[in-house]
């Protein structure tokens, strides 16, 4: 992972937006800093945002909660957010495993971007340093990626719609 969030985005993203945020209860005293980081950013950026909050159990809810809003809701993007910690077993790593892969699967089926922010960290102190602090802060990075694929999403429907408005180059 980088220690540095991307940079800010060039300009305000403008015209209607709409990202839907997933985020797990567990570890909730870092999932809440992801979220209100995320949406702090987003709201600094986006001119007129709509940002929908679901909180699910755990990191594990997380997929089939997204796989709904995208068939219901329609995001324009999806912020998926949670903090898992490692214990003495393997059980964060398979939850890891599970939502990681079940995430891109989703995201390539339906062609609808997701930012994966779902953590897994070692200790307490590296979910601070991730979550609430401010060098390598998990949240607002999400919140800029979000918004930088939105605007690379709709770049690509643009071509697509100028390349099937002229008959000539089919």
């Amino acid at each position: 992972m980088s220690a540095i969030i991307p940079p800010k985005p060039r300009m305000p993203v403008g015209g209607k937006i709409r990202i839907s945020i997933v985020a797990a209860k567990f570890n909730q005293e870092f999932t809440n800093a992801l979220v209100e980081n995320a949406v702090a950013e987003i709201e600094e950026f986006a001119s007129t945002p709509r940002v929908d909050l679901v909180r699910v159990p755990g990191a594990f809810e997380i997929p089939v909660v997204a796989k709904a809003l995208i068939e219901e809701e329609k995001p324009d993007c999806i912020i998926a957010l949670g903090c898992i910690i490692r214990g003495g077993t393997s059980h964060a790593d398979l939850v890891a495993t599970s939502v990681t892969n079940a995430l891109q699967q989703l995201a390539i089926e339906t062609t609808t971007p997701i930012i994966h922010e779902v953590l897994l960290v070692e200790d307490d102190k590296q979910a601070y340093a991730r979550c609430i602090g401010k060098k390598l802060n998990r949240g607002r990075e999400a919140a800029r990626s979000a918004l930088d694929i939105i605007e690379i999403m709709n770049e690509v429907r643009r071509a697509n719609q100028s390349i099937r408005l002229h008959p000539s180059n089919a």
